[in-house]
């Protein structure tokens, strides 16, 4: 099954599909906590680098570093984008092109509980993906292009873009065409994660 969210959050969108969300308007967040880690997202469009929000999500933060260190990220794709709303990756799936019809399926072959918290969903802020059961996220996440205060307490958010908002929009304008389910929002090229390095936050300042 894949991620999925409530089919009424998106207009014109399928029950089944991989997690959908709504984009609505912006919301501050509290101001982050200092980290001595920080994540570079290595992409083929350029890096971001994500602050972790070590409060917010401990449990889920410790699962995304550990995946991040096995290698497990390393030649997966954004393989799933919705302008003006979120791009979606981390599905091990999606390393291998013959397997797009199971691309938004993938995971780590286990799930973590929700920790679902007060920080909002804004612009550049990563959350966990998951399907219609709460503790259902594994190892897909996505990155918001907009605010999406909808999705607050229901998702998993964990950390927020502190470099890279350049490569988060250009990721974001990658062109789309129509999935299997409909939505519009199938990449027609692979914007290929090569790599999420976690390492100290002095190192990218």
């Amino acid at each position: 099954m894949k991620l999925s969210i409530l089919a009424a959050m998106l207009v014109a969108f399928s029950v089944g599909e991989s997690q959908a969300f709504a984009a609505e308007g912006n919301k501050e967040n509290p101001p982050m906590n200092a980290s001595n880690e920080v994540a570079v997202i290595k992409t083929s469009e350029g890096d971001m680098v994500v602050q972790f929000w070590n409060d917010a999500a401990p449990n889920t933060i410790e699962n995304f570093k550990k995946l991040a260190h096995s290698g497990f990220y390393d030649g997966t794709i954004f393989h799933r984008i919705v302008k003006g709303f979120m791009i979606q990756g981390g599905d091990p799936n999606s390393k291998d092109p013959g397997k797009e019809g199971s691309y938004g399926e993938g995971g780590p072959g286990y799930k973590i509980k929700a920790e679902f918290n007060d920080r909002s969903h804004e612009r550049g802020v990563i959350s966990m993906a998951r399907s219609s059961d709460p503790d259902s996220a594994g190892s897909q996440f996505f990155i918001c292009l907009a605010g999406v205060p909808r999705l607050d307490h229901q998702y998993t958010t964990f950390g927020k873009l502190i470099k890279g908002d350049d490569v988060l929009e250009k990721i974001g304008g990658t062109p789309v065409t129509r999935s299997s389910t409909g939505e519009n929002s199938k990449p027609t090229k692979r914007v290929v994660i090569e790599s999420i390095k976690i390492v100290p936050a002095s190192s990218v300042k």
